[in-house]
């Protein structure tokens, strides 16, 4: 009798003092006692006829509520919302939640770490059913994740891996292939250019941000057999202290100061520093004339490109990427079955994780990439035709 059944599946999920809303692959587990809950979740699943069978896509199908007559509600902790690009993640996020039939309640900690804590705290009084976090900081927000726990609630962590903790899920992008993608844009084009030994300024993110890490790992890969060889040369490095711009505009100004301004690139791991260098270069007189890389495909960032100031960004579907995150968080809050394809180490256990595809976009493929999927249009990006 499955109205049996799912009383008892409860009482064995809060013995555990862990209450698991759904299956997550692949093994192995963080906790043994995962082990059985998949046997007992495979079951049930399989008498209710609510398995969820995924490889990196989405259902499109709305979800049952928690309870009758409620309807699920998913709590959204944001770092912070000041860049377009995490409002445009907020604004599809909220879109698709709503049209799984979920009410969505949205935080924002303006890039502080003991308010994000308190955000996943009042998210916890409020009685959400799942808790998405974008983590400022990945290490702080293990704590995030611990109260979450405690109140039986499960963690998404969104875009960001949370580390050191018993996280349940992890959506992203290929964040190393991020950084390959761009050290390769930027080799290729320096070659192209007839550039021997070109020297560059490297732009790294935020150090309390674990992308910030992937995107350098990915980049290094491309780099140091070059460096190695001598074929190309790092003049200037540094860290952009929460992605800052100005953080970023000062790593320039310092570059040109002590090297001068007759370097070939900057490689910047987002458009946000991107335009922070492109500012610095822009007081020198050397924009078009020093490639710059980014990513995100900011509306600033793709008129940067039409205009000849930054090189390329890379384009990273956002709208896919907050809609499976949708879909994944009512799935968590309605107790059904999610399939991640992959894992991640974060310092604890191996995440189950879900990596989304990146591109190259530079002014010759806006069109194909930013226009063709509707983040833009023609004319806000070339103008009137």
């Amino acid at each position: 009798n499955i109205g049996l059944l799912l009383p008892i599946f409860s009482l064995l999920c809060s013995t555990l003092n862990r209450t698991p809303p759904l299956l997550l692959l692949p093994f192995p587990f963080a906790m043994k006692f995962r082990v059985l809950l998949v046997v007992i979740s495979l079951v049930l699943s399989v008498l209710i006829g609510t398995a969820l069978s995924r490889s990196g896509g989405t259902s499109g199908q709305a979800a049952s509520a928690p309870g009758k007559g409620r309807r699920p509600v998913i709590g959204l902790s944001m770092d912070a919302v000041k860049e377009e690009r995490w409002q445009r993640d907020r604004d599809y996020f909220v879109a698709r939640a709503k049209e799984l039939g979920a009410d969505t309640r949205v935080l924002s900690a303006n890039g502080n770490d003991t308010q994000q804590i308190s955000d996943v705290e009042s998210l916890l009084t409020a009685g959400v059913d799942v808790v998405v976090i974008i983590a400022h900081n990945g290490d702080a927000m293990a704590k995030g994740v611990k109260l979450a726990h405690e109140s039986n609630v499960p963690v998404l962590a969104y875009d960001r891996l949370i580390r050191n903790c018993d996280l349940d899920l992890y959506v992203t992008f290929d964040n190393v292939k991020v950084g390959r993608v761009q050290a390769q844009y930027l080799v290729d084009k320096l070659a192209a250019a007839g550039k021997e030994k070109p020297k560059i300024v490297r732009l790294y993110g935020s150090r309390t941000d674990n992308n910030a890490f992937l995107f350098k790992q990915g980049q290094d890969e491309v780099l140091d057999p070059l460096i190695k060889a001598g074929k190309i040369e790092v003049i200037h490095e540094d860290w952009c202290d929460d992605w800052s711009p100005e953080a970023a505009k000062k790593i320039v100004n310092a570059a040109i100061t002590k090297h001068g301004s007759d370097f070939d690139a900057i490689l910047a791991s987002a458009d946000g520093i991107a335009g922070g260098g492109i500012q610095a270069l822009r007081e020198e007189g050397k924009t078009g004339k020093i490639m710059v890389t980014g990513q995100d495909a900011d509306l600033s960032a793709c008129l940067r490109i039409v205009n000849g100031e930054q090189t390329m960004t890379i384009y990273k579907p956002m709208k896919k990427l907050a809609s499976l995150a949708a879909d994944l968080a009512v799935n968590m809050a309605t107790k059904r079955i999610v399939v991640a394809p992959d894992t991640l180490d974060n310092g604890k256990v191996q995440v189950p994780s879900i990596f989304l595809e990146v591109s190259a976009a530079d002014k010759d493929s806006l069109r194909d990439t930013v226009i063709k999927d509707g983040v833009f249009t023609e004319e806000q990006l070339f103008g009137k035709k």
